[in-house]
Parts: C-alpha cells; structure tokens; sequence
C-alpha cells in the first residue's frame, strides 16, 4: 500500500530535474508531459512555429516575467481574414493563431511566470471547456485580437498578470477600426465560478482608432472580478446573456464597465445579476445599462470636468425593462451630461443615500441629472436620503415632468432648479451616504479611496 502511494503521489507530481532551454526541449517536454508533470522553462527567448498545447494536469513555469519570453518565429502569420471571431459559436473558432493552447476539456492546467507576445498572432492562450485552470504572473503583450481566450470555463484562477495592448476592436482585418468587433485581455465565453484579480490591463498605443477592452465575456455566473487596475477604453464588458451573481469591486476603471441586456433580461432567484461596489470609476461614461437585478453601491465616481461627453449611468436600448436596480451610497464628483440617463422604460429604480456634486462642466451641461423615458412606471421610482449639490451652473434634477411622479422625499438639494416639481417632503432621516466611504482599490491596493480622495497607497 504505501508502495502504491508513492508510485501515485509521483505520478501525480512530476517535475523534469533542469528547465527546458531550448524549443525543441519544450515541445518534447510537454508533448510526453504526464498528469501532474511541472515543465520549468529556463530563461530566454522561445520562439514557437506553431501552437504549444497543453494537456490536463501541466503545470508550465518560467524563470519569471520578462526573463522568460515564449513568442512566435517571423514566419508565423495568423491568417486575419478569420478575425472577428464569431465569439459563441466555438465550431467555428479559428484555433490556429493562438501561441499556447489548451487541450479541449482539460483540467487543472497551470500557466505562471513568463511573458507572452505576439504581434502575428491572434492570442498568446486558447482554451476550451476547461476547469480549474491557474493563470498567474504572466505578461501578456501585442496581440492582435485578444489575450487569454476561452470558452465554457470554469472554477478558473487568472490573478498577477499584465495585458498591455491585449484585447483589441477588430473590423474584417483592420486592427483598431472603431465601431469594430472587439477581442479583451481577457475574454471570456460562459464563465462561472471563476475569481480574477489583481491584474493590470494596459494600452500605450494612443492612435485615435486604438482602442483596447480589459476584461470581455458573454455570461458570467457566480464569478469575481476584484482589485484589477484597468486602464483602457473599456474596462469590464459582459453584454447579452443571462448574468448571475457576478460581484465587481475594489477595481480602478479607467473605462467604461458595460452591462446591457435587451428587456434587462431575467432576474435570478438569488436577486442579483451584477454587484458593483468599492470600485474608483475616472470616466464619466461609468456603466453602461440596463440590467435588471443590479446593485451599485459604495463606489467613487471621480471625473475631470473637462472630459463631461458622458452619463454616469447610460442606458441606450428600446426594449422596456422591469427592473429592479438600485444605486446607494456612491459618491460622484463632476458628472458630465448627468447621473443616469436610460432611454427605455425601465421599473423598480431606487436612487438613496448617495452624494452627488455637480460642477460646471467644460461644455457646459445644463440637462437635468436624471434622465428617463416618460413611459417607465414611476410609481416604483424612489430617490430619497441624497444629497445633490449643483456648484456654479444650475441644473434641473429631471429632463421630464413625468419624471417627477415618482417618490422624491427627503434630500438634500442645492441649487437645483426644478423643486417646483416634486414634494420632496423633509423625514429628518439621514441624508447622503450611511457611513464613511474607505477603501483600497487597484492591483494590490494600490490606491487609497477615502471620501472624495483617491491617491496612492503608502509603500
């Protein structure tokens, strides 16, 4: 028996005696690589011709980032006429331009400490319907579509790695066309219960067609997405099918995190689809509607006043939404064209205990702060406990009369054109937000969010 033991624990657990130096060693390594076998790479530069796959159970170590440098041959093109990927349907994925692949299904695959780049290819990692997958203390650099790419994963780990130019819109083989089709540093098809964090996302090209998204997926389910720093266009991108339980907190968003979903889409039984909190927001295009189940609390909303082409909140769709969301105890300092503007009807909103300082932005902006569609039932409209401050230029709380239906109690407005109005009748309750907003943010809690104060954390 304890013979038996040992023989499983080192199959389950072997690990080559020197690093692989050379190509030619890797690819040997890694295609007789055995459940459980740790392939350390030496440092140096590995310059593949075609695709690494990877089987279940391989553990592959570099030397650490920038001293391990796994990238393609100058005769490695990946075709680009297969670019857009067309994102869900996988039978059609052109696999081909991916520099590590993952073989289909596999499990408990880990991938750390090297750096992966492009420019030729599509991606540095492709995976399909794979679990218990650790991805760590990676740099992934230039790739043309996307960086870590998958498709039904599950119970997956991506922590400590930087995405620089990684994850870019596409259009019919035009790399940065707007408008276009985009990839992410991370994306992500049917993601559940997967956690990512810690990670840096970001873009150095500054041509204006450049435009590069951080963390994309088409349906997240019970997964957490928490002290990344994000900074490019968009930061958090999950549009279209049925979401659930996906928290977003303690992230620096440079751009926009982005949740729509025609009608708001269903409501699952724990209540919620998306938990946005403890985040610093720097664009005033903040997030992107609707959803219904959303709760977005105890964020900063800090935005230059000269950058005001945006709502806080924006909802763009035609297709009316029942709701719920709520918006409480979030700060928000220079909102550009206003707070939240939703263009299609939507129900169950509640706006409390939030502070809110408008100051005359570079345009200027005169619109109201809150913005809806004369149809939503605002008998299910709250807004109550806030304090909304206009500074310099006077603003209108709503841009429609209907608007003012819903229940208005108890906040505390300064230089708010429009109280004629709604009663907005005094309780005496507390007013702004329920208690102190402080947290740490970013890669490593990296920046200290303490009030209205966003600065570097002390080292």
């Amino acid at each position: 028996m304890k013979i038996l033991f040992l023989l499983c624990f080192w199959i389950t657990a072997v690990s080559f005696a020197q690093p692989v130096t050379t190509v030619a060693e890797l690819l040997e390594s890694v295609s007789r690589a055995a459940q459980g076998t740790v392939i350390d790479i030496g440092e140096g530069t590995f310059r593949l011709s075609q695709p690494l796959d990877l089987k279940s159970g391989t553990t592959l170590k570099g030397a650490g980032i920038g001293k391990t440098i796994v990238t393609h041959t100058p005769e490695w093109k990946a075709a680009t006429d297969s670019l857009p990927d067309p994102e869900t349907n996988h039978q059609k994925f052109d696999r081909s331009g991916y520099l590590i692949r993952f073989a289909d299904k596999a499990t408990a695959i880990t991938l750390s400490d090297m750096t992966l780049t492009g420019p030729q290819l599509h991606g540095a990692i492709f995976g399909f319907g794979n679990t218990e997958l650790k991805l760590h203390h990676l740099r992934i650099e230039d790739f043309l579509y996307a960086g870590i790419r998958t498709y039904a994963m599950s119970h997956a780990k991506i922590h400590d790695c930087t995405f620089v130019d990684s994850g870019q819109r596409w259009e019919r083989g035009q790399p940065g066309v707007k408008g276009g089709i985009t990839g992410g540093g991370i994306f992500v098809i049917w993601l559940s219960d997967s956690e990512i964090w810690n990670n840096r996302f970001l873009r150095t090209k500054t041509a204006p067609n450049e435009h590069y998204y951080g963390i994309k997926g088409r349906q997240g389910k019970r997964c957490h997405i928490h002290h990344n720093t994000i900074e490019t266009n968009f930061s958090i991108e999950f549009p279209f099918e049925n979401d659930q339980d996906v928290e977003i907190d303690h992230n620096i968003c440079h751009g926009t995190i982005s949740i729509p979903k025609h009608a708001g889409g269903p409501v699952p039984a724990s209540g919620k689809t998306f938990h946005i909190h403890h985040n610093l927001f720097r664009d005033s295009y903040s997030i992107e509607f609707v959803r219904n189940g959303v709760e977005i609390d105890h964020n900063l909303f800090d935005f230059d006043p000269a950058q005001d082409h945006g709502n806080t909140i924006s909802g763009f769709g035609k297709a009316a939404a029942s709701g719920p969301a709520q918006f409480h105890n979030n700060l928000v300092s220079n909102p550009g064209r206003g707070v939240i503007w939703i263009n299609e009807p939507f129900n169950r909103l509640e706006v409390r205990n939030n502070h809110i300082i408008a100051r005359t932005t570079a345009t200027p902006r005169t619109e109201g702060l809150l913005g809806f569609n004369a149809d939503c039932d605002f008998k299910t409209f709250v807004f109550k406990d806030n304090i909304i401050e206009c500074l310099g230029t006077a603003r209108p709380l709503f841009r429609n009369d209907a608007s003012a239906a819903a229940l208005v109690e108890n906040n505390r407005l300064t230089n708010v054109t429009d109280t004629a109005r709604y009663m907005n009748q005094q309780s005496g309750a507390l007013v702004g937000l329920e208690g102190p907003l402080a947290f740490r943010c970013g890669v490593d809690g990296e920046v200290v969010v303490e009030g209205w104060k966003s600065q570097p954390a002390a080292k």
